[in-house]
């Protein structure tokens, strides 16, 4: 049984807990988001006191967008597309490199309703969390619902990892 979609209540008890472990830990985090665009950096700036541990977030929907603004090769991208792991790696790391945050995640994925493809189907989604100084991790997922549903669980994913990696 799936995982239950979670709410706008939901999002914040997690932006919540993490801006406690960022604030704990010194902290500052990094958003790059495509398929959620945005979506994680407002969550976490709704939470209040968290230009304490938020620097910035990139929304990077398209190919060009993710190699200027985080340094994505675009060999990367004709080699592996924009959902894939590699993609994903090279956000994140990017996402430490071009702000002044210590920690990031990065998202990229199919939300739908279109889009998908076999070996990637609507759902598919890869994110990816790193310190910096440390070694990036990517993660894939396959979401079910319809586009709001994916994002939602995308935004979840994502808190849940960055909770971990922040310790």
């Amino acid at each position: 049984m799936p995982d239950a979609i979670p709410t706008d209540d939901d999002l914040r008890t997690l932006a919540d807990d993490l801006g406690i472990r960022l604030r704990a830990g010194h902290h500052m985090l990094v958003t790059a988001e495509s398929c959620t665009g945005g979506w994680i950096a407002k969550v976490v700036t709704d939470i209040a006191g968290s230009s304490e541990w938020f620097d910035c977030g990139m929304a990077v929907y398209s190919y060009e967008a993710k190699q200027a603004m985080l340094g994505v090769r675009p060999q990367t991208l004709e080699e592996h597309g924009a959902v894939s792991r590699e993609t994903a790696i090279e956000m994140v790391s990017g996402a430490l490199v071009h702000s002044g945050a210590s920690i990031a995640v990065a998202v990229t994925g199919i939300a739908g309703p279109g889009g998908g493809a076999p070996d990637k189907p609507v759902g598919t989604v890869w994110i990816a969390w790193k310190r910096r100084g440390g070694y990036a991790s990517a993660d894939v997922f396959h979401f079910e619902g319809d586009r709001e549903a994916v994002r939602r669980q995308t935004v979840a994913r994502a808190l849940r990892g960055l909770a971990e990696a922040a310790g």
